[in-house]
This record gives C-alpha cells, structure tokens and sequence, in this order.
C-alpha cells in the first residue's frame, strides 16, 4: 500500500524508507499479538506487550543490526517523521479497507460505535488528508448500510 499510495501522501516521502518502518512494526505487532480495535480493553497493554515483543527480537540480532531495527520500530510509533506519520496512514487504512470489502466485517462488532471508527479515520488523516476523506467516506456509507452503529 505504501508503495502504491505514497502519491497521496500530505508530505514527502521516502518510499523505501517507509517501507522499512511499517515492516519492522509489523514484525513487532506479529509478535506482540494484535489488539482487536473494537474489543473493550484489548489495547490497554499493547504498548507494552509491543515494547517486550521488541526487546525480545531485536534482541536476536548483531547489535549494529538491532539498533538499526529499534530505531525504525521507534520512529514508526512516535510518529516523528514523514514517513512515520504515512506509514501509520497505511496500518489505519488497511483495516478500514478490509472491513469494507467484508461488508462490515468488525465495525460490526458489539464494541464498534461510529464514534470509534472515525478515531480511527483520524489516523489516516495525520498521513494523508486525501485518504482519510475517503476513508470518511466508507465510514458515511457504512453508517448508511447500517454496518457501523451511531
């Protein structure tokens, strides 16, 4: 996605770099499991679930390369760069996108309010305001096909 949306980006980017930030996240997010959005709680330990996932795998690695990786992992969740902020745009988009071509798919579950999905939507804007209007789109057109809740 970053490789073919990196156009819509509200800054520049460095395309193979952002790569690189949302490849590491995601490793460290396999690890650490995955917090369901819409699940009350679910996301309460996640930062720390994540942090430990982190040490834990950079810490298999030569120091020169776990450095390295943490950095990326670091500039990813601070969100302190270009790059970062597109690239959580992307890890808040492909959901939004997987639950629309699954017709609803976990905007209908019981936790998931219209108040909640668009939160997420605000993470798309941060990185890219012409997806985050779209993705503010599927959410108005979920509403509508009674999908998501007000």
């Amino acid at each position: 996605m970053v490789i073919l949306l990196a156009e819509y980006a509200d800054e520049p980017i460095d395309v193979g770099h952002t790569v690189k930030l949302v490849v590491v996240h995601d490793l460290v997010e396999i690890y650490a499991g995955d917090s369901p959005a819409y699940v009350p709680g679910a996301t309460d330990d996640q930062q720390e679930r994540e942090a430990a996932a982190a040490e834990r795998l950079f810490g298999l690695l030569p120091a020169d390369q776990a450095t390295s990786m943490r950095a990326l992992w670091e500039e990813f969740e601070s969100g302190a760069s270009p790059e970062a902020r597109f690239g959580k745009a992307m890890d808040r988009l492909q959901p939004m996108l997987l639950n629309w071509l699954n017709g609803g798919g976990t905007w209908q579950m019981p936790g998931a309010t219209e108040a909640l999905v668009r939160a997420r939507v605000a993470g798309v804007v941060a990185g890219s305001a012409t997806l985050g209007e779209v993705t503010g789109l599927l959410v108005d057109e979920g509403l509508r096909r009674g999908w998501i809740r007000s």
